[in-house]
């Protein structure tokens, strides 16, 4: 009965990662797609969409499968409740990926001027957080968790920085509306994003520890 156990388990975390790395490219794509004005990556993260939610539907049945048959205790509990709330948290992520993609299309296709942010300091810190909260749920590594904590707080900082940019960009080009506007969109979204990673971070520590810290404020610090 275990060994049937571990094997589901087993399978659940690929399928997990699956899920994440299908997320992963969504946001490298859709952020490619609206800093180099690619229409074809933009479609392809739009389209790509529907995938991902294929997965996340996939992944919740294999972890309600897996209460229903083995009834798991403990860490083992632990673990599926853990990965039903990464894989909600990781289609939210598509779902913003897809934004981005949507609002690259639109600038793209209204022939909006180049982006009025520089957003790659800011999308490399988004990328890691993603990455590393999956490593750390994967590896149960709760040290690597709370390194997302403290990049959140650098994405937080980046996007408060755009609001203000924004803001002085409406004033200098009152032309520019919708570029400015679309650069805000942007920026909410990766920090959206950011938060979404810091949430899995923080359902690692659930994971290994059995301590929510979601919501208690610095403790994954």
């Amino acid at each position: 009965m275990k060994q049937h156990l571990q094997r589901d388990l087993d399978r659940l975390r690929r399928e997990m990662l699956l899920v994440g790395t299908l997320v992963e490219e969504a946001l490298s794509d859709a952020l490619t797609a609206y800093v180099d004005r690619r229409l074809d990556l933009a479609e392809k993260v739009i389209e790509g969409d529907a995938v991902i939610d294929d997965k996340e539907v996939e992944v919740e049945d294999e972890c309600l499968k897996i209460l229903a048959l083995h009834a798991p205790v403990a860490a083992d509990l632990r673990y599926v409740v853990a990965i039903l709330k990464v894989n909600n948290d990781l289609e939210r992520m598509g779902d913003l990926a897809t934004t981005i993609a949507k609002r690259a299309r639109f600038d793209i296709r209204q022939g909006s001027r180049p982006p009025v942010i520089d957003f790659v300091a800011m999308a490399e810190s988004v990328r890691t957080m993603v990455r590393m909260s999956l490593d750390s749920l994967v590896n149960r590594d709760t040290e690597l968790a709370s390194r997302v904590g403290r990049l959140d707080e650098e994405v937080d900082d980046a996007h408060k920085q755009n609001y203000r940019r924004v803001k002085e960009c409406l004033q200098e080009h009152p032309d520019a509306t919708d570029a400015c506007v679309g650069a805000l969109s942007v920026s909410r979204s990766l920090e959206r994003i950011a938060d979404l990673a810091t949430n899995i971070a923080e359902d690692v520590v659930f994971l290994v520890e059995g301590k929510v810290v979601r919501h208690a404020h610095g403790e994954l610090d």
